[in-house]
């Protein structure tokens, strides 16, 4: 099974980089792909001194322990390698996924169906620490409705990849939040294709870990389709936190949003964001959005944020894209504090506002308040770190 794509060349054979995540190339083999330095366009925001066991070399291919609760609809299951369902979605378009690909054994199957609203949260863990792989395959069935959370948990150093198949006419919210120990590392790729008069929201929240590099690719590959992504992240000293966002419309008529929002705090506190955007030659009646907003709480964080646009048709609705990044604004905290709020709670209740857009889309009580706690948790450690910098 392969699918690639090679290099665009010159009349004279030489070979020209790749300009745009359209050209990327993608295969399911590891050795199609060189050794990663750090210089190429795709990695040179992430250090990679940090995953080289996850580019390298064979990944183990143990399975987490998976706590699903019983709801009509949604069932979980591994299944092999040979199932035909696996790989039909997208192929691998970086080394590190084209390795977990070749070394996982068997994939979890996350299946969703029926017509009625229905949700659940789905909990992996007992990951073992050392490298390895795995692979997720979400089948949503046609017309199904649904809210799936999917929660990772503990210690890890995993690669993965997560295929989504979205049917005609569904209508599902799939989140995936990171809760992973300090020292954790993920380097994930989501793939998903949805089709005609279908909507997904893909939301991410990522706040652990030491280095997470997510990264969402959507495909709406049929007349109608429908996805809106959203992010939320908060980085604390010394964590990197990745996401690079890939949305193609294909077919016509199709709508995307991407809203992705983050907070930052403490010496080398890093953040990427990277938002492509390709409309195709096809894509008539193309409608999308696409932006980014960075909050630095302190000294030392730095957010890059990189809106792309690519637009090959004509004949579209709207397009467009925003990214800024800035500290607080003094007329916030000002007007709160002159009602009687002192600087701490403004603080507290600017960084909430600012984030609240986000967690209000997963519509979950249960994640919800987990999340709730973990931003109060980081909003604590920011207020430690304000207190140094203003006594420095």
């Amino acid at each position: 099974m392969t699918a690639t794509q090679t290099p665009a060349t010159k009349p004279e054979g030489k070979i020209v980089p790749v300009q745009t995540r359209s050209e990327r190339p993608a295969s399911f083999k590891v050795e199609d792909f060189k050794s990663v330095t750090g210089r190429e366009a795709e990695w040179k925001y992430t250090p990679v001194r940090d995953i080289k066991d996850l580019l390298e070399g064979k990944l183990g291919a143990d399975l987490p322990t998976v706590q699903t609760p019983e709801v009509a609809g949604i069932e979980t299951s591994f299944i092999g390698r040979d199932d035909d369902r696996l790989g039909t979605i997208h192929a691998p378009e970086d080394r590190a996924a084209a390795n977990a690909w070749e070394s996982f054994e068997k994939a979890l199957l996350v299946s969703i169906s029926g017509e009625d609203e229905k949700e659940a949260v789905i909990r992996l863990n007992g990951y073992t620490g050392e490298a390895q792989a795995a692979h997720t395959f979400v089948d949503i069935a046609p017309h199904a409705r649904a809210l799936v959370v999917l929660v990772q948990e503990g210690r890890g150093r995993v690669s993965e990849s997560v295929e989504i198949r979205v049917g005609d006419g569904a209508n599902v919210t799939l989140v995936t939040v990171g809760e992973w120990d300090d020292d954790a590392v993920n380097v994930s790729a989501h793939h998903a294709r949805v089709g005609r008069d279908a909507f997904l929201k893909h939301i991410v929240v990522s706040l652990s870990g030491k280095l997470v590099r997510l990264n969402p690719s959507i495909a709406l590959a049929d007349s109608g389709a429908d996805a809106e992504l959203y992010g939320l992240y908060f980085a604390d000293a010394g964590q990197h936190l990745e996401h690079q966002v890939w949305v193609h419309h294909i077919a016509e008529k199709t709508r995307s949003r991407v809203t992705y929002k983050g907070a930052l705090q403490g010496k080398d506190a890093h953040t990427v964001w990277i938002g492509d955007v390709l409309i195709d030659s096809n894509a008539v009646g193309t409608d999308t959005y696409e932006e980014n907003r960075n909050l630095l709480l302190s000294r030392g964080p730095k957010a890059d944020s990189v809106p792309n646009l690519e637009i090959k048709c004509g004949n579209i609705e709207g397009a467009g894209h925003a990214s800024a990044t800035g500290r607080f604004e003094e007329e916030q905290l000002f007007y709160l504090m002159a009602r009687g709020i002192d600087e701490r709670a403004a603080r507290h209740l600017v960084v909430h506002g600012f984030l609240n857009e986000i967690i209000q889309q997963i519509d979950n009580e249960e994640i919800t308040a987990e999340l709730n706690e973990r931003l109060e948790e980081e909003l604590e450690i920011a207020d430690r770190a304000f207190a140094a910098e203003v006594n420095a």
